[in-house]
């Protein structure tokens, strides 16, 4: 074997030998070092997946990834959530400090890392000029207090001021506008481009088109050349309930949470649906804007601009120049959350100087001078007494839990909806359980979680029903949906829905025909369809058991009034596929008649209805006994009044309700203002004429008064109408 002669090291270098020999030998060595610093690596990583402990951490982040990847889809795409946002970001913040614990197992794309993405797949994508992030969220007082102290020491001082802010709950956009005209509306996305709902946006009544150019006191107002205007689409409480109100009274499922049905709304691909739900938007900072020089130098000053721009901005925020400042302001918001008209989930704290913002900059997720504080929802622990599954109109079965009367925020819960049988499997909620039960959206109970340890050893899961309750047809499952269906259409369940519907103060309004007395006529075979209302004789209602002589009176003159009630309630009140108050109104302005209605075509229905609810009417009207419903009560005399306006005193006019007025409803002030031409919208802006206000009128009536919009009662109303 050849040989080498080995060098000697002198002061540092080597000697003795040929410059290739050293360069091969350096090569040799260098390699050999690499081998053993990876043979090292590979120990460690070795002797590390060896550890239990490891094991079960690399498991675990496995199974954390994947259902936060789950829990992702279902609100971002879905916007239909299995778990609140607290259960949520325990998740990530379990799995972000396992993988800081175990680097190893880290990944570029894991979804501790991640924004969240909402785009769908179903609209034009558009890139934002200027990145969209999130907001690093706490959910304790010592994490907004350790917000605090770090700002002030990566700052080098202690007088700064901050702005608190209600944390909207809806669905995070970008609005731009060029030149004061607004060009586009765009999601957040994955942060980086989203989904481009410009058409969408356009049906929200209280965005702009177009900036203000002067400001009120008709001072010069600068409109940038471009801006990113960043918001919130919302639904305001009053139109939440007011949709779930009328599920409620089709004997559908209730909505959930405001959040999940904005955001499910603006994912409509028809403007046309989506207008038919009152949303609203709210602005609170921006992205890009041209020319910088015109930058706010304040969040406050930004605040002044979006006023003086016409835009809808936050209503009240408050200063804060210390922490427990800043901690007071954030609970005086917790208390307001039961007087606000919108959804809130927490308060969000601001440095307020942007000259400071820029110094302290961002994370790739988050601006690091400001944090959400999320409220803590208020919970309650009690028992499942029984889950009694109802039928509604259109025979949906709804399961709803029965519980243990309980208080909570404010009221006591004695019923809580669990939406579909896949929520109580997945659940797994059993009668007996103890059940921790919220108000989602501080609204609808809810039940988010069972106290298993209290679980009764003899509990069994629960069995949905395979047949109706009320007739005993078999259920079936729609394809696409959760839903399960009794598809007997004289199931009796949903002929008293539907009557009960249609006899609602919503719908005609008959006085009289209550829950006991529709039950009788059902049971008795009385009533068998909508019609047979205007076939009851005073013989048949006196021989209904607890129906006398005063009642019976009482309820045919109801019956006979409700023949001339307004035709858009008729529409309503007949439970057509996909028709709210809002496109019942539509349609009754646009064919004035019962039969007309029930004469036209696809064709015709589209200059009202989106094109989906176009086609669910016209083969609705198809079906012989749905058509001869409407042909029935024509020919029992009914004559719905059709929608004439009886003075134009209020013609162009918006009017928005809020409070409880002495006499009239608010369905009878509301027919008023549209009998005098004028218009109601749901929330106040600048475009609103007048404000009616009753008795525990809020936020609305505080609008209305910082917007300088005149506020009237309901004498003054009746004043004016009777001047006309």
């Amino acid at each position: 074997m050849s040989t080498f002669p080995v060098s000697l090291r002198a002061g540092g270098r080597m000697v003795g030998i040929s410059t290739h020999v050293r360069t091969l030998l350096t090569v040799v060595v260098m390699s050999a070092m690499a081998i053993a610093a990876a043979s090292s690596a590979f120990a460690a990583e070795f002797i590390a997946a060896a550890s239990p402990a490891v094991g079960e951490a690399r498991a675990r982040i496995h199974v954390l990834r994947r259902e936060i990847a789950h829990h992702d889809e279902l609100y971002y795409k879905k916007s239909a959530p299995e778990i609140s946002d607290v259960a949520y970001d325990r998740l990530k913040r379990e799995l972000a400090a396992l993988e800081k614990e175990f680097p190893a197992s880290a990944t570029g794309d894991s979804p501790s890392d991640s924004l969240g993405d909402d785009r769908t797949g179903a609209f034009p994508l558009y890139r934002h000029r200027e990145r969209m992030l999130s907001l690093d969220k706490s959910y304790s007082e010592a994490d907004l207090r350790g917000f605090y102290t770090r700002l002030t020491k990566r700052l080098g001082r202690n007088d700064l001021v901050y702005v608190v802010e209600p944390k909207f709950d809806g669905l995070a956009v970008s609005v731009t506008y060029e030149r004061g005209k607004l060009v586009r509306a765009v999601t957040r996305g994955n942060g980086i481009e989203g989904d481009d709902i410009t058409a969408n946006a356009l049906t929200i009544r209280t965005l702009p088109r177009e900036l203000r150019a002067a400001a009120p006191d008709g001072s010069t107002n600068f409109v940038p050349d471009l801006i990113e205007l960043r918001g919130e689409i919302y639904l305001p409480l009053a139109e939440f309930n007011r949709i779930n109100h009328e599920r409620e009274a089709a004997g559908e499922a209730l909505f959930a949470h405001p959040r999940n049905l904005a955001a499910g709304t603006l994912k409509q691909q028809d403007p046309r649906e989506v207008a038919m739900r009152k949303l609203a938007i709210v602005f609170y900072g921006w992205g890009a804007y041209t020319p910088v020089t015109e930058l706010p130098a304040t969040q406050s000053e930004f605040h002044a601009h979006v006023r003086a721009w016409g835009l809808p901005g936050l209503a009240s925020f408050s200063t804060a120049r210390t922490a427990d400042e800043i901690w007071s302001a954030v609970q005086a918001f917790d208390r307001s959350r039961p007087q606000l008209a919108f959804p809130v989930d927490g308060a969000v704290v601001k440095l307020d100087s942007v000259p400071l913002r820029n110094e302290v900059g961002a994370t790739e997720h988050a601006p690091r001078w400001a944090m959400a504080y999320k409220f803590s929802p208020d919970r309650a622990e009690t028992q499942l007494l029984a889950i009694t599954v109802q039928v509604g109109r259109t025979g949906l079965l709804t399961p709803v839990a029965e519980l243990a009367p309980v208080r909570l925020a404010g009221s006591t819960i004695a019923r809580a909806s669990l939406h579909n049988r896949e929520e109580i499997a997945r659940s797994d909620i059993r009668v007996g359980d103890f059940v921790y039960v919220e108000k989602a959206g501080e609204i609808i109970p809810a039940i988010v979680g069972v106290n298993t340890a209290r679980r009764p050893v003899t509990s069994q899961a629960f069995v949905f029903p395979v047949a109706c309750p009320a007739c005993q047809t078999a259920v079936v499952r729609v394809a696409g949906e959760t839903a399960v269906r009794c598809p007997n259409p004289d199931c009796p369940a949903q002929l008293r829905r539907r009557v009960q519907h249609f006899a609602s103060d919503a719908c005609v309004d008959i006085g009289g025909l209550g829950p006991a007395v529709i039950d009788a006529l059902v049971e008795s075979g009385r009533v068998k369809a909508i019609p047979d209302l205007y076939r009851l004789k005073r013989d048949g209602l006196l021989a209904l058991n607890g129906v006398g002589a005063k009642s019976a009176d009482r309820l045919l003159s109801a019956l006979e009034r409700s023949k001339h009630a307004e035709l858009w309630r008729f529409i309503y009140g007949l439970g057509l596929p996909q028709i709210g108050t809002v496109s019942a109104k539509e349609l009754a302005r646009r064919f004035h008649k019962l039969d007309a209605l029930a004469a036209a075509t696809a064709e015709d229905f589209s200059a009202v209805l989106s094109a989906s609810s176009s086609a669910a009417l016209v083969a609705y009207l198809n079906v012989p006994r749905n058509r001869s419903v409407i042909t029935d009560l024509l020919s029992l005399g009914v004559q719905p009044a059709a929608p004439v306006a009886t003075t134009t005193i209020f013609a162009g006019k918006v009017f928005v309700l809020t409070g409880t007025l002495p006499h009239l409803t608010r369905a009878d002030a509301e027919a008023k203002i549209l009998a005098a031409g004028g218009k109601v919208s749901g929330s106040v802006s600048r475009k609103t004429d007048y404000v009616l206000a009753g008795e525990g009128s809020g936020a609305k009536l505080d609008a209305a008064r910082s917007l300088g919009v005149t506020v009237i009662d309901e004498a003054a109303l009746l004043e004016r109408l009777r001047e006309n």
